[in-house]
């Protein structure tokens, strides 16, 4: 089970938000690179990056932070990205940047055939990212609700040839209320692709809870304010979700 810091960009900062609300953010740094040197440092495998001002912009934002942090890790680890990603020409530059994998979210869903050409430019390296509530998708940074159920369009993309899914839960994003384990893995049970699990990360519970439908097709899961406050010892919950793994 892969652990994954996330570090969300708003105005070159590192931030939180609350159910994707841009009002309710809660800064947790103001250097980008020095927060991905503390994940580095805790052990992490894999960092994620949202460009929250991408995602509301449509286009990058925050791209400065993004090389920033590039630049600290230097290739140590694999470095997913995400918001404001709506051309092929965007990924292609992220990707010489030295992202590793680029995340389409809101693309996706309302142009399939984009997706669909950076599946085919970029094999490899694209991961759809499925925003939900109530099984719905929502897209537009979280402000607009589909009437897509969330496992249709996940089995539609999958035969594009994406890499993975990232499947946030939006009404439990940021709120420390527990990952929605029953819907990611409907959802990683109904795909061939590996699930990633997202929104509501509160405590070791939760890795321990996930590790356990790993065999499922979960591979991973998106850390945020959890590791941010406090409430989650990300090295201590690696090294626990190692430990489940072996056993």
């Amino acid at each position: 089970m892969l652990l994954i810091p996330a570090i969300d960009l708003k105005d070159g900062h590192c931030v939180r938000l609350e159910q994707g609300d841009m009002q309710a953010a809660t800064t947790f740094g103001t250097d980008p690179a020095a927060m991905a040197r503390r994940w580095l440092d805790a052990g992490a495998r894999r960092l994620h990056l949202v460009d929250l001002n991408g995602a509301f912009a449509g286009k990058p934002v925050n791209e400065g932070a993004v090389k920033s942090i590039l630049r600290e890790v230097a290739g140590a680890i694999p470095v997913q990205l995400g918001g404001g990603i709506r051309d092929l020409d965007t990924i292609e530059r992220y990707l010489d940047d030295g992202i590793s994998t680029v995340i389409i979210g809101t693309a996706a869903v309302k142009n399939p055939g984009f997706l669909k050409d950076a599946c085919t430019a970029f094999g490899g390296h694209i991961i759809v990212g499925l925003d939900a509530k109530d099984g719905k998708v929502a897209t537009d940074g979280w402000s607009k609700l589909t009437g897509h159920e969330v496992v249709d369009l996940a089995r539609k993309f999958e035969d594009y040839g994406i890499e993975g899914v990232i499947y946030t839960d939006i009404g439990r994003d940021g709120m420390l209320t527990g990952i929605n384990i029953d819907a990611t893995v409907k959802l990683a049970q109904a795909l061939n692709v590996p699930v990633i699990a997202s929104g509501g990360l509160s405590d070791l519970t939760d890795i321990e809870r996930l590790c356990a439908v790993q065999g499922e097709g979960v591979a991973g899961v998106i850390c945020g304010r959890s590791i941010y406050t406090g409430a989650l010892d990300f090295r201590a919950a690696q090294r626990r979700a190692d430990e489940l793994v072996e056993a």
